[in-house]
């Protein structure tokens, strides 16, 4: 089962949009605009990520809403975490795609940091809220010894560590 929208307050929606419609290619198709019930009003901006409506993106502007004069919306920060631990991973359907998404990312003067985790290959960027941005394929497949060590570190620190990533890139934007 796949979530039908993520949603987060945003501090700067011209940028938000530029950003998720622009360089994400993700179509804008909704807004709802309302009041919010501890003061204030808000508009609530919808991202279409696919070609059907069954997956969005969907960011908060907000207007005179009580104790969000200092709004922090980058998630890792908010929560006191290094900036990777809260990211928004989007899925690559293959390979090729992550090279066209990576392209787009430095085209757009975006630094693009590539992983190859073994298992799924992922490229990550910054989104205009601070968050970290990824798009990720599967490159491997799992069987019953991964399930057994993600059980195992349920209730267990003896774990050993994961093989380090097989290759980590940092492409930076072309001075242009």
């Amino acid at each position: 089962m796949a979530y039908h929208h993520l949603a987060m307050a945003a501090r700067d929606m011209a940028a938000i949009h530029h950003f998720y419609e622009g360089v994400m290619g993700f179509e804008l198709v909704k807004v709802e605009v309302a009041a919010v019930p501890e003061g204030g009003w808000a508009k609530h901006f919808f991202y279409r990520m696919g070609g059907d409506d069954s997956a969005f993106i969907a960011f908060w502007e907000m207007h005179d809403v009580p104790g969000c004069e200092h709004l922090e919306t980058a998630l890792s920060k908010a929560a006191g975490v290094p900036d990777q631990i809260n990211h928004i991973a989007f899925n690559a359907m293959d390979t090729e795609e992550l090279t066209r998404r990576k392209a787009k990312w430095l085209a757009a003067g975006l630094a693009v940091l590539e992983i190859d985790h073994n298992w799924c290959r992922s490229i990550y960027t910054r989104d205009p809220n601070g968050n970290t941005v990824e798009f990720c394929v599967t490159t491997g497949c799992f069987d019953e010894d991964d399930r057994a060590r993600a059980l195992q570190a349920l209730t267990s620190d003896a774990v050993p560590f994961s093989p380090e990533p097989a290759d980590i890139k940092l492409h930076r934007p072309k001075a242009g």
